[in-house]
């Protein structure tokens, strides 16, 4: 086995009937790593079979394991076919549960695979305790994690979506939809604006003191924007201080983003040095009239030597550093460096800006694993949260810092801007 794989089931007595589902996901050697199963009262064979493989792409994904091959395997057919695209969704009841689980596989790289169903006995077994549960009017959930596995942050940019993490995780292009007057949210102060969308209201209510949390003072913001697609996110590799530059798409990603800022009350644009966020942040100084200011402080990750390289190649390579890496925020690939020690020179940049630029709006323009520091730090969340965090590539989060109170999640992982048609 040269992947990590899922099986799932679900099924109901009675069709419809008392339902349930189970979910199993293994590592590459073959051990369980995660198991998941739950009755969910009255329902038909084929919503609990989704609802199987829903809970078995999301248990994955809260391995932190974006980017890796999968193969998952059930033994229903018409999932299978479904999810691989070789059968229409002919019942509109089952399309809302496929569109959630083509958005979690589409973290990973996905084969689809049908198997018999003595071949799925693991999930059939969770499936059917849940199924018993459900049969006795009992509400029933089993889950459980088996290896200390967590998210791999890089900006391989450690993401995923619109480009990948690998780390970046696998690409998902965003729709493009026709612009027109619609209700958003506003990414400055977040009240709902009719606004046309890409565009950012230069409202600054909401500044002035927080009254959930007794600020009285006028707040500084930081506009955080990760930087848009490179080549080596595509091909969901790590890409810490090497320096690739935007493709075509990132380009146009930047475009966007900087569409969306121009109307925006900013009063500074801050860098990471490195050139794929430079690009991204000229972008949008070019449409706003600042200039921009570099802090080497907010550049990414230095992966030592794991640049270049995809998670399979430093699994393979590195398997033992490559666990204690993924086990603890202090541990540093081999030559690089940790998410502890970037933690601290990103908490530098923090306070230096904020001390230049008191009651001001300033946007920072960087990488995965800067950002999701900034936004960990301002929940005061534990090391963990970085692992349960996800970011789009060119994406739009905000954070308000009150000198009298707590700081403020106000945006995250904003991409509006990324539907919108040229």
């Amino acid at each position: 086995m040269t992947s990590y794989s899922i099986e799932a089931d679900g099924g109901s007595r009675g069709n419809p009937g008392p339902a349930g589902y189970g979910a199993v996901v293994f590592a590459p050697d073959g051990t369980v790593v995660a198991e998941a199963a739950e009755s969910i009262g009255v329902t038909t064979n084929n919503v609990a079979e989704y609802r199987g493989l829903i809970a078995g792409l999301t248990a994955l994904s809260g391995l932190g394991l974006d980017g890796v091959p999968v193969e998952v395997r059930m033994d229903s057919k018409l999932v299978i076919e479904q999810m691989a695209g070789r059968w229409k969704i002919k019942n509109e009841g089952l399309r809302p549960l496929a569109t959630e689980a083509a958005a979690l596989a589409r973290r990973f790289r996905v084969t689809w695979t049908w198997i018999p169903r003595e071949r799925n006995t693991h999930a059939d077994g969770l499936a059917n305790q849940a199924m018993d549960a459900a049969a006795r009017g009992e509400k029933w959930t089993s889950t459980s994690t088996h290896t200390t596995t967590r998210f791999v942050d890089a900006d391989p940019d450690p993401a995923r979506k619109d480009e990948g993490q690998a780390a970046d995780g696998p690409p998902e292009e965003p729709a493009e939809t026709a612009a027109g007057p619609t209700a958003e949210t506003d990414l400055l102060d977040g009240s709902l604006s009719g606004s046309r969308p890409g565009s950012v209201s230069t409202s600054t209510s909401g500044k002035t003191g927080n009254p959930w949390t007794g600020a009285t003072r006028v707040a500084t913001t930081l506009v955080l924007l990760r930087h848009g697609q490179t080549a080596l996110s595509v091909e969901k590799r790590f890409s810490g201080l090497g320096d690739p530059p935007l493709t075509e798409l990132g380009e146009a990603q930047a475009e966007k983003a900087a569409a969306r800022l121009a109307g925006a009350k900013l009063d500074a644009i801050v860098s990471s040095p490195l050139g794929r966020a430079r690009q991204t942040a000229e972008a949008v100084a070019k449409a706003t009239g600042l200039r921009v200011h570099v802090d080497e402080d907010l550049r990414e990750t230095d992966f030592g030597a794991w640049e270049g390289r995809t998670f399979a190649e430093i699994r393979d390579r590195w398997p033992h550093e490559m666990n204690a890496w993924l086990a603890d925020p202090a541990v540093a690939p081999p030559g690089g460096e940790s998410f502890q020690a970037a933690g601290h020179r990103v908490q530098r940049a923090r306070e230096r800006i904020l001390a230049g630029h008191p009651g001001e709006t300033v946007l920072l323009v960087s990488h995965v694993t800067p950002i999701k520091l900034l936004v960990r730090y301002a929940l005061n969340a534990p090391p963990e949260a970085l692992y349960r965090m996800h970011l789009d590539l060119a994406c739009l989060s905000a954070i308000d810092y009150y000198s009298d109170g707590p700081s403020v999640l106000r945006v995250f992982n904003d991409t509006a801007h990324l539907s919108l048609q040229r």
